[in-house]
């Protein structure tokens, strides 16, 4: 089984423009992301894929590998499924450029749900962690998931699901976290495959899959990592590096 890494890189982010680029430790937080993938062995490569000429130059300079995206596209999977296409390849494992805390346990985790799915029954796997904080079940920019008993996700929202209507009730909340492991299948067709009403709402890419009745596994971690939003979230990681 051949499995690869795919980091969809965007200079232009809307809430923090060219964070992408800015310094965490003395190197910037695409290329700390990318060498944090390498370093976990699980890969038999790891490519940063983007529309900017900086970030592909940054990688490049630094002895990574890097693919132009040919195309504006309006998330990271049409971005990686363009990137894939042509690629001989199992596993397409998308790890956020905002995630330089990256860990090995969580994506191991994630990539053996399809070794032992031997009827081929899942499209894609991605990561879940419990949250607790109200506030943050409240905060739109928190997408939550909910699952059946299998943990096939069900639905992700930027509202609080469930809504907790009959609060005697003792019931997790789970928190989306941007990894992702596709069957290269399922990613291919996801650039093909229309934006419907519920995707275009939410603006969660994970729901085009659930739309167009694709199988999502996802595992829980433990690991909260550090995902750079906003300058806020750059500060609390430069903390955390030191």
């Amino acid at each position: 089984m051949k499995i690869i890494s795919m980091i969809p890189a965007r200079y232009a982010a809307s809430r923090f423009p060219g964070k992408l680029m800015q310094d965490l430790g003395g190197e910037t937080v695409i290329l700390r992301t990318y060498k944090a993938a390498v370093k976990t062995g699980l890969f038999d490569d790891v490519f940063v894929v983007t529309d900017s000429e900086i970030i592909f130059k940054e990688i490049e300079d630094n002895g990574g590998k890097a693919i132009m995206s040919k195309k504006e596209h309006n998330c990271g999977s049409d971005r990686i499924a363009e990137a894939v296409e042509q690629m001989d390849v199992d596993i397409v494992v998308n790890v956020q450029g905002d995630e330089p805390f990256t860990d090995k346990e969580s994506l191991e985790r994630v990539i053996e749900v399809f070794k032992g799915d031997k009827d081929k029954e899942i499209d894609l796997a991605s990561l879940m962690t419990k949250i607790t904080d109200w506030d943050e079940i409240n905060n739109p920019n928190t997408v939550k998931v909910i699952t059946d008993s299998r943990d096939f996700a069900l639905y992700f929202s930027r509202s609080p699901i469930p809504y907790p209507r009959d609060k005697s009730i003792n019931v997790s909340y789970f928190k989306h976290k941007g990894v992702y492991a596709f069957r290269k299948q399922a990613i291919v067709d996801f650039q093909k495959l229309p934006m419907l009403s519920l995707e275009a709402t939410e603006k969660i890419e994970a729901i085009r899959y659930l739309e167009y009745g694709k199988k999502i596994k996802m595992v829980e971690t433990d690991s909260e990592g550090i995902e750079i939003d906003t300058p806020e979230d750059l500060e609390r990681a430069k903390k955390v590096w030191k």
